[in-house]
């Protein structure tokens, strides 16, 4: 039914990857001799403004960081949300449901693992975040580049598989209760 906690978990974890298109993924700060410059990689193509000297640099149709292949990682979170909403409605077949919120599962591990491993670390695109910061022009690079990957967009990956792993014990829970009955019948 619907009603049940592991409906509930899915619907979190829905809520969250809905969240992650939202939120950028990892923010960089580079302090330059004119000041600080905030960049962000996102999801989804945006309009991002960044400030330097005072002037407001606009960067429409995508994010003033770019990576290239950055689509794999959103098609990847796309994925979890897609399967673990088709899952909310297979409460019929817990068996089934089990095995969907399972491959949900797995593609959210891969999903953390670009986050942390390929988009973050540097590995990913063509030659990582520091050739998509000059990428973005040379008013962001400067003497010191910081990461910040304590976001939104990198914290609710790892909360989402936390609910997935939840969601399927409560799954599983429920089958084991509906096979005793039978087992009583």
């Amino acid at each position: 039914m619907l009603q049940r906690i592991q409906s509930f978990y899915l619907v979190l974890v829905v809520v969250g990857i809905v969240l992650m298109f939202k939120f950028p993924i990892v923010t960089f700060t580079s302090t330059t001799a004119s000041g600080d410059v905030e960049a962000a990689l996102k999801l989804l193509p945006t309009e991002s403004v960044m400030t330097d000297d005072g002037m407001d640099y606009k960067y429409v149709g995508d994010d003033a960081v770019h990576m290239s292949g950055k689509w794999i990682l959103s098609i990847s979170t796309l994925l979890v949300g897609l399967i673990a909403l088709v899952s909310i409605f297979l409460y019929k077949n817990r068996v089934l449901q089990m095995r969907v919120v399972a491959f949900a599962f797995l593609f959210n591990v891969i999903t953390i693992f670009l986050i942390f491993f390929w988009a973050i670390n540097g590995t990913g695109g063509s030659g990582g975040y520091l050739a998509a910061l000059q990428a973005a022009g040379p008013s962001l690079m400067g003497d010191e580049i910081a990461i910040n990957m304590l976001t939104p967009g990198t914290i609710t990956p790892i909360v989402t598989v936390i609910l997935l792993f939840l969601a399927q014990r409560a799954i599983k829970k429920d089958e084991m209760k509906v096979r005793a009955a039978d087992r009583l019948r």
